[in-house]
């Protein structure tokens, strides 16, 4: 992982490669040590908990009704055949999450996708959002992807901070594209290169 694995392992973070075992203190006992690891379906309850009240309460998310379980299991499923899913394990409890997907099925775009970043309440500004971030980029770059992107239902000021810092910069933004909890909302575009941009390029695995 280079330069962001020593970024993270800084932070105080552990980042799980696939196929790892689980790392534990003494016989028994799960490390203490924060965890980014890849989601499984054993995560979809705790990320559907992360993810509802973004749903509920806010217009960070444009959906109306909190997916269940089950439909976020299906979701980590399928982000895991072709991008990337992780969350964040403190304590042996997830607090957060990252991932990645297509940004359109048209042939074209298969070099770029759209990511997003979600934590429970009260991990915003602990370094958490950037970690899932350095560590989902990495594995999409693995992956042989190029640009990712990512929308921003606004006001959202936290996210637009966490973006830029994150080496994202702004393309464009979309005026009054979404109603959402008594009004209407601009969504603001921001992209970032993980890959390079050759004349072959091979395909993402």
């Amino acid at each position: 992982m280079g330069d962001r694995r020593t970024t993270l392992v800084a932070r105080g973070l552990e980042v799980r490669r696939p196929g790892t075992a689980r790392t534990t203190t003494k016989i028994g006992a799960v490390s203490d040590t924060p965890v980014i690891r890849d989601a499984s379906a054993a995560d979809a309850e705790a990320c559907a908990a992360i993810y509802a009240p973004y749903v509920r309460d806010t217009a960070i998310s444009f959906e109306s009704e909190p997916p269940s379980a089950e439909a976020v299991a299906g979701r980590i499923a399928a982000a895991q055949r072709a991008h990337a899913w992780l969350v964040l394990e403190d304590g042996g409890r997830v607090v957060g999450y990252a991932y990645g997907g297509p940004y359109k099925e048209r042939d074209a775009y298969r070099w770029s996708c759209e990511v997003s970043v979600y934590l429970e309440p009260g991990r915003r500004r602990t370094g958490s959002g950037r970690a899932l971030y350095d560590a989902l980029l990495d594995r999409l770059a693995e992956r042989g992807f190029r640009t990712v992107v990512a929308g921003i239902a606004l006001p959202n000021e936290a996210s637009v901070r966490l973006h830029r810092a994150m080496g994202f910069e702004p393309v464009g933004t979309w005026r009054r594209i979404g109603w959402k909890n008594g009004r209407w909302h601009d969504v603001t575009w921001v992209q970032r290169s993980i890959g390079e941009y050759d004349e072959q390029p091979a395909e993402p695995r």
